[in-house]
């Protein structure tokens, strides 16, 4: 797995679109429907941290969580400027070690799908309840096979957000439903030249089957899948669904 530490550097003028409020606030509606505001929640791959500040801004103690150094000095800086006071570690999500139990859990933004190997998927998902209090919520979102094949698919995009240029390009693989990402990154120098850095992962797709099974292992039941935002069932033509998990 990338560490996503160049990634990192530009991750917010990426997302800049992203409304971290909005889907802070539907997320915490789905906790209020199905069971009640967390007092300690973990935010899974946190990234640069904009749930994690939303949500620390609603009252909730965070811990946020991920594999790159990179993108967590982003998210202290992030929170810092914020105001907000969030704990912030470094781990990978196959091993997560907290120092007790969560009465919440999150993790945003098809993070889940950027772990490819099916055993690896299930291990961070078990790790995910272990630490989590019975009878309490892990929420998670991932970018479905329609969004892999047909929307990323064998495409390259181009994102002129400054003060950075991205060539976005994609390689998808029907046998293993999984998308190689490259991103090239170009930013204009003072003297007018320009210099390159890329960053490489993938992202995978996996079917309401391995979900499922992956879920039950770790003694998660599913509570509901909505299409992202909503409380809609999935269509066939939905990118990215939610779902609402219970530890058992």
């Amino acid at each position: 797995m990338s560490m996503y530490d160049e990634f990192s550097r530009y991750y917010d003028y990426l997302t800049g679109d992203v409304d971290y409020k909005e889907r802070t606030k539907y997320l915490l509606s789905l906790f209020e429907k199905f069971d009640k505001k967390p007092s300690l929640l973990l935010d899974l791959a946190c990234g640069t941290g904009g749930f994690s500040v939303q949500f620390s801004k609603a009252g909730i103690d965070v811990i946020g969580v991920d594999i790159s150094e990179g993108m967590l000095d982003c998210a202290k800086k992030n929170s810092e400027k914020a105001g907000q006071d969030i704990l912030f570690l470094c781990q990978d999500a196959t091993e997560l070690e907290l120092y007790g139990t969560v009465d919440g859990t999150v993790c945003c933004l098809d993070s889940l799908n950027h772990i490819t190997d099916y055993e690896d998927f299930c291990r961070a998902i078990s790790r995910v309840a272990l630490f989590l209090e019975k009878e309490r919520l892990f929420i998670f979102d991932l970018n479905t096979e329609y969004k892999q094949k047909e929307i990323l698919g064998d495409n390259v995009f181009v994102i002129d957000e400054p003060p950075v240029y991205c060539v976005w390009s994609n390689l998808y693989s029907t046998d293993t439903k999984t998308t190689d990402v490259e991103l090239d990154f170009f930013e204009q120098n003072e003297n007018g030249t320009y210099s390159r850095v890329s960053e490489e992962f993938s992202e995978r797709c996996y079917d309401a089957k391995q979900v499922k099974k992956a879920l039950e292992n770790a003694n998660l039941e599913i509570l509901a899948v909505y299409e992202e935002m909503t409380e809609s069932n999935p269509k066939s033509d939905t990118q990215r669904v939610v779902y609402v998990t219970r530890r058992i």
